[in-house]
């Protein structure tokens, strides 16, 4: 079974919103801290966005993406959100999202493509 459900990439403008989302089945979702990690080509992935597991609602980015990007996660679907705005060229990359949790499995979406261009 598919971990995960991943949709809502695709082409967008510089300056530009776009929202990814990522449906979860078949585990703990609530229980499980949740990341949004990017890969651009040659470059190594990176983690860009954390949030915390249900209760704690901490959340952590990474400096290139801080105050343009938000995480959020919605337990009543099992779906954790990337609200992306003010994207640049620099935010192109294939986009994951990752639930890993303290002794328990890992688990990766499949990569969805995100291209800023004009």
């Amino acid at each position: 079974q598919v971990p995960f459900v991943v949709s809502g990439g695709g082409l967008v403008q510089p300056g530009g919103s776009l929202t990814l989302s990522c449906a979860a089945s078949g585990f703990a979702f609530q229980a499980y801290p949740m990341r949004w990690y990017r890969q651009d080509v040659g470059k190594e992935r990176e983690v860009v966005a954390e949030m915390s597991a249900s209760g704690g609602e901490m959340t952590w980015y990474a400096d290139s993406v801080k105050g343009r990007f938000t995480i959020s996660r919605d337990n009543a679907v099992n779906t954790v959100y990337l609200q992306m705005n003010s994207v640049n060229v620099e935010d192109t990359a294939l986009y994951f999202c990752n639930a890993r949790a303290l002794s328990e499995p890992e688990y990766w979406g499949q990569g969805i493509q995100v291209t800023v261009s004009s």
